[in-house]
């Protein structure tokens, strides 16, 4: 007997990758509000949350509702959304603006606790490792081990 396969995806790009344009995350914001607008999006992940996905939109100078509702509307390849992205600014996002914000998602650590809630979930005994980018990952490998584990 075959198992259903889920129509809903672990968004598994990680937000330390970047596409041309050099904005870290981007490429994992536009996969999220790809998969959430069309309702495929994995049960718990935020469609458009207020962490990196905010802080991207912030950097990048992206209102929130437009840019939703680009993604919805035009259903663009992720070339077309950095095309987007960059029509947004005027023609142009510098480079000391992109800099910047790499620096931010990069250098991010999530609380200590939470840190360690992670680390523990995940079996990460490596105390050190507290970047949000790097703890978010390993969470998105461990949800799609439980739906494979699960699919059996």
């Amino acid at each position: 007997m075959a198992t259903a396969v889920s129509n809903k995806h672990v968004p598994l790009v990680s937000s330390g990758t970047a596409g041309p344009l050099g904005a870290t995350h981007l490429p994992r914001l536009w996969l999220k509000l790809t998969l959430g607008t069309n309702d495929m999006l994995a049960d718990g992940y935020d469609f458009c949350g207020q962490g990196f996905d905010q802080m991207t939109l912030d950097a990048l100078g992206l209102d929130r509702e437009k840019t939703i509702a680009f993604v919805r509307d035009k259903k663009p390849s992720y070339m077309e959304f950095e095309e987007y992205v960059v029509e947004q600014n005027g023609g142009a996002v510098s480079k000391e603006r992109i800099d910047k914000h790499n620096a931010a998602i990069r250098g991010y650590n999530h609380a200590d606790d939470l840190a360690k809630s992670m680390r523990h979930a995940s079996g990460n005994r490596h105390e050190h490792v507290k970047d949000a980018v790097t703890l978010n990952t390993i969470e998105d490998l461990d949800e799609v081990h439980h739906q494979v584990k699960g699919a059996k």
